[in-house]
């Protein structure tokens, strides 16, 4: 098999792959979230979203190609005995000497570990009766989750296009992983026939998720485009060709407008298919942006 259809397979995968984990880790921190606010809300969605991240340690384990293969996905990774050569003239010294101390193929590795392990240790303290339902273990959670999932927005993703960074990415990751956990609670809740009023609060925090989302999105894409910075708007530049300017409108309207609109109405908050219904598009919408954050950074474009 080729080098080119080796890092293919592995864009692939890693899409599928972010794509799982990012359920489970985004309801992990719904979860979290209730126990902090409490709620009736919460009620239908922990039994389903905890019984799901019982099997992070198997997502764990199916990270392991991704580490095995750094080598073929990530374009540093190819030269990385050059050190900061790898960047000049791109990019400014200081700058260059820090991405070729952070993105080494030990370091990646090491973080990539150290990530999932506090993962599954998260997951696996949340099942316990002495942390369930704890505020404090809820707080600290959410904290070592934020930390950790930058650190992997910035390795599993951004790093596909080393040149490229954005300060928001992580938060972005982290409310789309929200979206989806909530998303996925909120098609199981409605399907079970919750009262109207939990699917009402459930709808409302719905929303709110998908506009908070697309927030970041779009700050971050006007920010970018106004700066008009050469190692900044390559992230857009290779999303405007192929099939990728129509996948953009498609998360535009399928994770933001169409779910937004609907929200807006109390008849549809209050009527499980139709609330199951929106909540299925934005849990498929995540699978895009999956796609969208991964596919095109694969492109042989750095």
């Amino acid at each position: 098999m080729s080098a080119h259809a080796v890092a293919s397979l592995l864009a692939l995968y890693l899409t599928a792959w972010w794509c799982c984990i990012g359920v489970v880790m985004g309801g992990l921190a719904i979860v979290w979230i209730h126990d902090l606010t409490g709620g009736a809300w919460g009620e239908p969605l922990r039994a389903p979203l905890l019984g799901m991240a019982r099997h992070t340690w198997l997502l764990a384990l199916l990270f392991v190609p991704i580490l095995a293969g750094v080598g073929a996905l990530y374009p540093w990774a190819a030269d990385a005995a050059r050190g900061a050569q790898r960047w000049a003239p791109d990019i400014p010294a200081h700058s260059a000497a820090f991405k070729s101390l952070w993105l080494s193929r030990t370091g990646f590795v090491i973080r990539g570990v150290a990530v999932l392990a506090v993962w599954v240790i998260l997951a696996t303290m949340s099942q316990s009766g002495r942390h369930a339902r704890s505020p404090r273990f809820a707080a600290a959670a959410l904290i070592a989750y934020g930390l950790t999932v930058s650190i992997a927005a910035v390795d599993w993703i951004m790093s596909l296009m080393p040149l490229w960074y954005s300060s928001v990415f992580g938060l972005l990751l982290a409310t789309g992983q929200a979206c989806a956990g909530l998303a996925l609670g909120t098609w199981l809740a409605a399907r079970r026939g919750a009262p109207p009023p939990v699917l009402l609060d459930l709808g409302n925090l719905l929303m709110t998720a998908v506009i908070t989302w697309a927030y970041l999105a779009f700050t971050q894409y006007l920010i970018i485009w106004a700066e008009d910075l050469p190692h900044e708007i390559g992230w857009y530049l290779v999303r405007r060709a192929g099939v990728w300017p129509l996948m953009a409108w498609v998360l535009a309207l399928g994770h933001f407008a169409l779910p937004m609109l609907a929200l807006l109405s109390r008849r549809v908050k209050r009527s499980p298919p139709m609330l199951a219904t929106v909540a299925a598009i934005v849990l498929v919408m995540h699978a895009v942006e999956a796609c969208w954050l991964v596919l095109p950074s694969t492109g042989g474009h750095t």
